[in-house]
């Protein structure tokens, strides 16, 4: 995927779900992979022609685990003249240490986000910016169905009240895959996600299961898409129904 694919997507979402306003500034969660370093690339791009104003910068939660590297991150950061903060913090020995969790990954992404919430906060940003694309939805909106029981899929702007911020995820409409591509054709500097719950979790299992299912049923992935962004899920904004038929052809 080429930038010029990327902008277009990206702006599609923002659009969309009226994603930024003019004067916002917006705190990018740079997790060191491939996501979060492309919507760093395309809120960049964004931000050189979109109608509202808006300003950017990037914060990384460092969880404590030894070999996390982020020079690479800050060397491209300052090529692109954002501004860049990484946050040292000892959630990986709280979590895997001290507590041992049998089943980490929740209460690890709570913790990270407040780390995030609070020095996004501290540097005057009033919304943040997630790197979850299209799969990531529908795995989140499996996982929900499969273990939860209900049908759920988190929204594209959410409104957290307690910290007066807004989470918005402008990658909603771009594909995995494309993403993949992205990476290696911009030679994004991916860190290597050094947790030792990597790859043996639910979200991995899910991922599994949809390739599967896709493999075998090609096109359910993209049905499961549009049954979110189509099911008025009570979390979700509100779009007119002209506006719906013309998302069911993304």
């Amino acid at each position: 995927m080429k930038l010029q694919q990327l902008l277009s997507f990206t702006r599609k979402a923002v659009d969309t779900y009226q994603m930024i306003q003019p004067g916002d500034k917006i705190a990018i969660g740079i997790s060191g992979g491939k996501d979060s370093l492309t919507l760093l690339y395309a809120l960049h791009g964004l931000k050189r022609f979109y109608p509202n104003p808006f300003e950017i910068e990037a914060i990384t939660v460092d969880l404590g685990f030894d070999g996390f590297e982020t020079a690479a991150i800050a060397e491209l950061c300052a090529e692109l003249g954002v501004p860049y903060t990484v946050v040292k913090t000892d959630i990986g020995k709280i979590i895997f240490d001290e507590r041992r969790e049998k089943n980490p990954c929740s209460l690890c992404a709570k913790m990270r986000k407040g780390s995030l919430n609070q020095v996004a906060k501290a540097h005057g940003c009033n919304k943040i910016a997630y790197g979850h694309h299209r799969d990531d939805l529908v795995e989140t909106m499996l996982m929900s169905l499969m273990f939860e029981g209900r049908f759920y899929c988190y929204s594209p702007v959410t409104y957290l009240d307690r910290m007066d911020l807004t989470v918005i995820r402008p990658l909603l409409f771009v594909y995995e895959a494309d993403v993949v591509g992205f990476k290696n054709k911009y030679d994004l500097p991916v860190s290597k996600n050094p947790c030792p719950a990597d790859g043996n979790t639910k979200r991995e299992y899910m991922k599994n299961l949809l390739k599967q299912l896709n493999s075998e049923h090609p096109g359910v992935m993209d049905k499961m898409f549009h049954a979110i962004i189509n099911g008025n899920i009570s979390s979700w904004p509100k779009i007119d129904a002209a506006l719906a038929d013309k998302l069911n052809n993304i």
